[in-house]
């Protein structure tokens, strides 16, 4: 079998070439061309999504690092420092960042960015955190419709963002005091809004003060509202005695702004946004009536004003009715004395509401005229200084009704027209001791001591007669009546035995009241018997028959 095999030829299948093809691709290239396609693929979409990039100035780059330091919004990351570098006149440096590219639309003209670290303001400590985490900038979104790429940073941080609602207003004062960045807004002792910035007027005459008020309570915040510095503890020696005011222990310590509308204020309008006040140095200040619309009176005094300043009040019926706003000195050349004027502005609504209706016929909050005040003069108003506190000695002046006081009228050919006064009580009281004291220098001291000494002789003199006497009436009657005594007791005992029961004349005088009524029974009889018959008298007693 295998022989057979061996000898025949065998069958073999020749191989036919294929032609090629003109785009023929071998397997081995689909791994580059993948790789070049997601590679490119990651290309586009990593340009699609990169942000604008922006560059910001900042005086030092404290606390930031390429690659690391970011950008937060609501802490939020939208941005990072891609490069740092400093200007070519070295005033400043300019951190290059990339922003995320949904942000570009919030890049606009008023969009502001500063570095957020810690740091200790007005007595506070913010961002401690940072301290752990690291520094990072921090930015508030604006409001206008002008992009903007190149930004200058902020060295102070804001206060106030622009998501929170409120308004914000312009204070001028005379001094900053402690008010710093940051610093409270109080209304009603309620922390509502803080201080944004502090800075000189153009002209260097006042401080300007920025502050922002918190919604709802910026509503709070009229054209009639007053501003003060609250800043510390005031403390008010008048005549109401020692004051002190504060709005809070931390109003002590870094110092606040208070504001209120005056009670007696008319209703306003909210102020509007950025709206400029006055700031008050202190409450009374701010609390303190505008000059317009007052009655201006002087009043002149002779007493000393010591104790009496300018601010202090005038009270009618104990109630405020304006305020001591001018104090001088004048010579009355008549009376060749000094005098001393004091002008007083009274507030007309004030005026008229506390004045009863039976002293003054008048509307309730319209200003007297001058017929009225003639009237409450005629019937006896005067000022009179009155001490308000005996610890401090402060003054105030009171206006009352004295009805016996002497008639006078108010000068109204003076400007301002001059209200008659009535001594203080204090100096009345010291007039009267005065007087006392004249008439006792008056008095012939010299004589009445030495006639006091004459009666002070003649007194011990008739004292020692007296101690005489009575040792001698001690020495000879003293015995006798002590004798009498004695005998007088024996006559008091020999009456007590006398008057015993069983004494012989108890018994005696028994014996004879007996006998006594006997005699008197027989007399009775024998009158019965005369008087039925009566002739026995003549002929004698004569045996009755039976």
């Amino acid at each position: 079998m295998n022989d057979r095999h061996t000898d025949e030829p065998l069958d073999v299948a020749s191989a036919v070439a294929a032609p090629k093809g003109r785009w023929s691709l071998h397997l081995v290239w689909l791994v580059p061309i993948v790789s070049a396609l997601i590679g490119g693929w990651i290309a586009i979409k990593a340009v699609l999504e990169h942000g604008p990039t922006i560059t910001i100035t900042f005086r030092a780059a404290e606390g930031l690092e390429p690659g690391k330091t970011k950008i937060k919004y609501k802490n939020v990351d939208v941005g990072e420092v891609r490069q740092i570098t400093i200007s070519e006149d070295l005033s400043h440096v300019v951190v290059t960042a990339d922003m995320v590219s949904n942000f570009s639309a919030h890049l606009v003209e008023d969009t502001r960015f500063w570095v957020v670290r810690t740091r200790v303001t007005g007595g506070q400590v913010t961002e401690l955190g940072t301290l752990f985490s690291g520094s990072y900038i921090g930015l508030d979104v604006g409001k206008s419709l002008e992009s903007k790429r190149d930004f200058e940073g902020l060295e102070i941080p804001p206060i106030i963002t622009g998501d929170v609602a409120g308004r914000q207003f312009v204070l001028r004062g005379t001094g900053q005091g402690s008010l710093d960045t940051g610093t409270p807004v109080y209304f009603h002792r309620v922390p509502v809004g803080k201080v944004l910035s502090t800075e000189l007027d153009t002209d260097g005459t006042a401080v300007v003060t920025r502050i922002f008020v918190a919604a709802p309570h910026d509503r709070y915040v009229t054209t009639n509202t007053r501003f003060w510095n609250a800043s510390g503890l005031d403390v008010t020696v008048d005549s109401a005695g020692l004051k002190m005011h504060t709005q809070s222990l931390i109003s002590i310590l870094v110092g606040g702004i208070a504001f209120e509308t005056p009670p007696s204020a008319s209703i306003a309008p909210q102020a509007a946004d950025n709206t400029s006040f006055v700031m008050y140095p202190d409450r009374d200040l701010a609390m303190k009536r505008p000059d317009q619309g007052t009655l201006r009176f002087t009043v002149y005094f002779t007493e000393s004003l010591r104790g009496l300043a300018l601010g202090a009040p005038v009270e009618l019926h104990g109630l405020p009715v304006g305020e001591v706003v001018g104090i001088e000195m004048g010579y009355d050349e008549k009376a060749r004395t000094y005098r001393f004027p004091v002008e007083l502005a009274l507030y007309p609504d004030q005026l008229a509401r506390h004045v009863q209706p039976d002293d003054m016929p008048m509307a309730h909050a319209e200003a007297p005229t001058r017929q009225e005040i003639d009237a409450l003069v005629a019937r006896g108003l005067r000022a009179q200084l009155t001490t308000g506190s005996l610890l401090t000695g402060q003054l105030f002046v009171a206006l009352d009704f004295f009805h016996d006081a002497a008639k006078a009228s108010v000068n109204w050919q003076k400007a301002p027209p001059e209200l008659p006064t009535i001594p203080s009580s204090l100096a009345s009281l010291q007039h009267t001791l005065s007087h006392f004291a004249q008439k006792l220098e008056r008095l012939p001291v010299d004589e009445l001591m030495a006639d006091l000494r004459r009666t002070l002789g003649s007194l011990q003199a008739m004292l020692q007669s007296t101690d005489a006497l009575a040792q001698q009436l001690d020495k000879q009657v003293a015995p006798k009546a002590e004798e009498a005594l004695q005998e007088l007791r024996r006559t008091l005992l020999a009456a007590e035995h006398l008057l015993e029961t069983d004494a012989p004349l108890q018994q005696d005088a028994r014996d004879a009241l007996r006998q006594l009524g006997r005699a008197s029974q027989s007399l009775h009889e024998l009158a019965e018997f005369l008087e039925r018959h009566p002739e026995s008298l003549i002929r004698g007693r004569t045996e009755e028959r039976p």
